[in-house]
């Protein structure tokens, strides 16, 4: 089964700002709940795990996440993600693009456009429940990756008006566990997640 999906979050931070954290795929992997960077075999190769916990069960996917373009000109990303869960039940992949459009000199607009394929149980949920598990898990990438985004604005804001000053780099965001039927779109990743985990076999 797969599912479009197309979203515009508005970001506290310039576009410059925005697409230095864009390119950064172990801190935004960390913006997704439940997901988490294990492995980085190269620039353009990673491997991590995703998280997700339904009722008292815990649950644990693994997969891979190529980076497939980085477009400096255009602000745009390219990632891809495939992954199964640890008992092979399932399995899922997203293609993912993620571009930064500029608003003005303090503000600016993720647009992510996404294919998700799903088999297995994974697919067993259907493309409208998936669409609204995707809705309410993107909400919190948004919020996170907004929240790094504006630490990164203040800290750049900071140095700027204190050129001496030390500044510290944002707090990485430590991983959490997904819930319920979220668990799905954290497989993918997602977003882009990709932006999606996967994880050291």
């Amino acid at each position: 089964m797969k599912v479009q999906l197309e979203k515009t979050f508005a970001l506290p931070g310039s576009a410059d700002v925005a697409w230095t954290l864009l390119q950064d795929i172990e801190r935004v992997t960390a913006c997704m709940p439940g997901a988490k960077i294990v492995e980085r075999t190269d620039q353009q190769h990673y491997k991590g795990t995703v998280s997700v916990k339904f009722g008292p069960a815990n649950m644990a996917f693994r997969g891979d996440v190529e980076v497939r373009g980085i477009e400096p000109a255009t602000k745009t990303l390219r990632v891809f993600g495939k992954g199964t869960d640890t008992t092979g039940s399932s399995g899922a992949s997203m293609d993912l693009t993620a571009r930064i459009d500029a608003i003005d000199a303090a503000s600016c607009n993720l647009v992510g456009t996404s294919e998700v394929s799903m088999s297995g149980k994974a697919a067993s949920f259907g493309g409208r429940m998936m669409n609204s598990v995707a809705d309410q898990v993107l909400n919190q990438f948004a919020a996170n990756f907004a929240a790094q985004v504006k630490a990164l604005q203040d800290q750049a804001s900071g140095a700027a008006a204190s050129p001496g000053a030390a500044t510290a780099a944002p707090a990485a965001l430590a991983p959490s566990q997904l819930n319920g039927l979220a668990l799905m779109w954290a497989v993918i990743k997602d977003w882009l997640r990709s932006l999606f985990g996967l994880k050291k076999a």
